[in-house]
């Protein structure tokens, strides 16, 4: 990889894709003139061709430099390390140019001067310094983006604190529409750099920490309202006091992850998982195979018995059925004993000096091996059990109802009742979360149960404390929208743990998992200068079963889609990631007509559906790119079917803007874009299949030049209308991606 070569000459890591990316075409015409044949069979178009190599890479990179140094000029901190950079970058592109100036065909071989044919070591150190210092400019460059997450993040942390000590209603709504402005901005700005994160655990930290953004500006509005509508009420400054905490805190967590630091110097170190830790058992028991002498008996024992320690939080809750509970205690019985068989049979295998296990010690690592993945199992059959049952139980939402009754009526020993009854709720929801991590089976998955299980423990007594503020206040309206508030960051997160569980499941059954619904803030604009909360409609049964059937049509849309996507090799192509973005956001929809996921009402599926639009439009503009670098009929007929999205984009997009009245017309407008929604995800069905076959020629036809990702819509553009060896147009190393990665910074559209 690119990264890995550069990152081992400058010292810097690459921690983003679109760096990595950037790399791939100049790693591939570097590659191929230092693995050009030493006696190449001569031709004039050989000798033409290695001198539009040269010329198009330093071209590309005096064009890139001045970028680089456009940015430099603007960053002050940034000025000497790039303007070094850059000037690295353009000598060792100007050096490569010299080498590849092989003359003319028919120069006289007795010629002397240095070329790529005589000095293949200058052409190697050329090279090595012009992606040692490219790199260091992109890297240097993704500094400035990460600055301007810090910078936004100060203004929103700034106007929050504003907000926070506000005491008229006048003033917080000036206030507030700033707040949102500004949380759109950087809700998009880290959108951007959560899909461009190549650590999926700090994506999984960065999806969690934008989620609590999101679902806290709408508890910001309610709370803050609440307790300006009741100054002395004690327990709605609580209420609100919880959510600018919350939100604080997730803003810290946003920085942590982009600057690999922690607010306090320390790191957190997560909890381990069991399933983690069983896997690192069995490999360590499988490596005695090959190596008697490769791990010590006391740290096999200790890694079991921190193994077995950890099974007690199964074994120990009151929510683990009997025969479960024994189950897992035989389990673990039966775990030492094989254990004990193993370590026997092994020392009898060094004393004879065997080189390798013997058959007694093969059988031996086998029974270990088969215990562990058998207690691996049962202790992911109690937890999946334990959150379905619980998820069933607490479907209906019934305390969520008495609490809000009971505050209506200001009945305070029903509200204690209630209280007491949504803090139990509180710790069951919070111990299977802590067990669905131990058997989650991802890292990242293991972070979504961390987020859930914190989201459980704070939105639990943040519910209490809305409650009683409209107990207190039983004829206060905002009062009692802000509990409709809490309770629906209530359901929605246990809306978020049905589809956790479903994807911990898909990962048992060696499944890829079902994509993570989409999430995005309203965009710049969407927030109501007055401050009043749309009214949004839910589907009742019979609508729903209505449109149950229209959905699983779109299912199967994007089960086809899904599956053309797993055939393509290159994952991080920009049209499949569209294509794959897209899907996703089907998919919500689809989770929608059953009642599922996190679209809750009709206004949440509108807005999904714009951003689907957009998405649209975005990978119309990708295959436009594409369909440069192809010959004239095959241009054509990638065009037929990328010139049908704008319309049915379009069409989406004003089906979503137009504004209905009543139940009746609502649900005609959910049926239209549904429909709508099937269309497009039809076409992209094609375009997606017709790309690939597109794709596997360009990659047959590819020749010393060419890049498998130079057509790609997010790379860099021909430069000097350089040409590929057999004379057609391609793209080359060039400015296009740095432009896009550094100066063209504002990422508002984000996906």
């Amino acid at each position: 990889m690119a990264s890995s070569h550069c990152n081992a000459d400058t010292g810097l890591e690459i921690k983003t894709r679109s760096v990595e990316q950037t790399l791939i075409p100049l790693v591939t015409q570097i590659t191929t003139l230092i693995n050009h044949k030493e006696k190449p069979k001569k031709s004039e178009k050989t000798w033409r061709a290695i001198q539009r190599v040269g010329q198009a890479v330093s071209l590309a990179v005096g064009r890139f430099v001045a970028v680089g140094e456009a940015i430099a000029s603007e960053n002050e901190e940034l000025k000497e390390e790039m303007y070094f950079a850059c000037q690295e970058a353009r000598q060792a592109g100007e050096c490569i140019a010299q080498l590849t100036d092989v003359g003319s065909f028919d120069q006289p071989e007795s010629d002397a001067r240095a070329t790529v044919y005589t000095d293949k070591t200058g052409m190697i150190k050329a090279a090595r310094s012009l992606l040692s210092s490219v790199t260091k400019v992109l890297v240097l460059a993704d500094r400035v983006v990460i600055k301007q997450i810090i910078n936004s993040r100060s203004k929103v942390l700034a106007t929050l604190e504003h907000l926070e000590k506000v005491s008229s209603f006048q003033e917080f709504v000036q206030i507030f529409s700033q707040f949102g402005n500004e949380m759109v901005e950087f809700a998009h700005l880290t959108g951007d750099r959560q899909n461009d994160l190549k650590d999926e655990k700090k994506k999984a930290r960065m999806a969690a920490a934008r989620a609590i953004l999101e679902k806290c500006t709408m508890m910001l509005l309610t709370a803050s309202k609440t307790c300006l509508r009741h100054p002395d009420c004690e327990s709605a400054r609580i209420n609100k006091a919880g959510v600018f905490h919350r939100m604080r805190l997730a803003l810290d967590q946003v920085i942590e992850i982009v600057t690999d630091s922690r607010s306090n110097g320390e790191h957190k170190i997560h909890p381990t998982s069991i399933y983690a830790d069983i896997n690192e058992f069995k490999m360590k028991v499988e490596g005695l195979r090959d190596n008697l002498h490769g791990i010590a008996k006391e740290n096999l024992t200790t890694m079991l018995e921190i193994i077995l320690e950890h099974t007690e939080d199964f074994t120990d809750s009151a929510y683990t059925s009997h025969e479960h509970r024994e189950h897992i205690l035989e389990l673990s019985r039966l775990a030492r004993v094989e254990l004990e068989q193993l370590v026997a049979v092994w020392k009898q295998a060094q004393c004879l000096k065997a080189k390798e296990a013997t058959n007694d010690m093969e059988l031996a690592i086998i029974k270990t091996r088969q215990c562990m993945s058998e207690l691996r199992r049962e202790l992911q059959n109690t937890a999946v059990e334990s959150a379905g049952e619980l998820l069933k139980c607490y479907a209906e939402h019934i305390v969520l109802k008495a609490l809000k009754a009971a505050g209506v009526e200001g009945d305070l020993e029903a509200l204690a009742e209630g209280t007491s009854k949504l803090s139990e709720q509180k710790e069951q929801l919070s111990e299977t979360s802590r067990l669905l991590r131990h058997v989650s089976g991802s890292e990242p998955l293991e972070i979504t149960c961390l987020h859930a299980e914190e989201t459980f423990q704070v939105i639990g007594p943040q519910i209490i404390s809305a409650a009683q503020t409209l107990a207190l206040h039983p004829s206060s309206k905002i009062a009692k929208e802000n509990l409709e508030v809490f309770c629906e960051a209530w359901e929605s997160q246990l809306n978020d743990m049905s589809i956790l569980l479903k994807e911990i499941n898909d990962v048992f059954e060696g499944r890829k998992g079902e994509k993570r619904a989409y999430l995005s803030l309203p965009r710049p604009g969407k927030h109501s200068a007055n401050l009043k909360v749309v009214k949004a409609v839910k589907l009742d049964a019979e609508e729903q079963a209505k449109i149950a059937k229209l959905g699983l049509e779109l299912r199967l849309h994007t089960s086809d889609v899904d599956a053309e996507t797993e055939r393509w090799e290159d994952q991080e192509n920009e049209i499949l990631r569209q294509a794959q973005s897209m899907s996703s956001m089907a998919y919500s929809m689809y989770l929608f007509t059953r009642g599922e996921g996190l679209l809750k009402t009709t206004q949440d599926l509108f807005h999904q559906a714009e951003i689907f639009a957009e998405e649209g439009l975005r990978l119309h503009s990708s295959l436009h790119s594409f369909s440069n670098q192809l010959e004239e009929d095959e241009k054509s007929s990638l065009l037929v079917e990328a010139e049908r999205f704008p319309a049915l984009c379009q069409q989406l997009q004003m089906t979503c803007r137009t504004p209905v009245h009543g139940k009746a017309a609502t649900f005609t407008k959910v049926d239209t874009i549904i429909q709508e929604t099937i269309n497009m995800m039809t076409v992209l069905m094609k375009a997606l299949s017709l790309c690939y076959k597109l794709l596997k020629k360009c990659k047959v036809d590819q020749t010393f030049m060419g890049s498998p990702h130079s057509w790609r819509g997010n790379q860099l553009q021909t430069v000097a209308n350089g040409e590929t060896l057999d004379g057609k147009n391609t793209d080359t190393f060039g400015v296009k991606s740095l432009e896009r990665h550094m100066a063209n910074m504002t990422f508002l559209e984000s996906k």
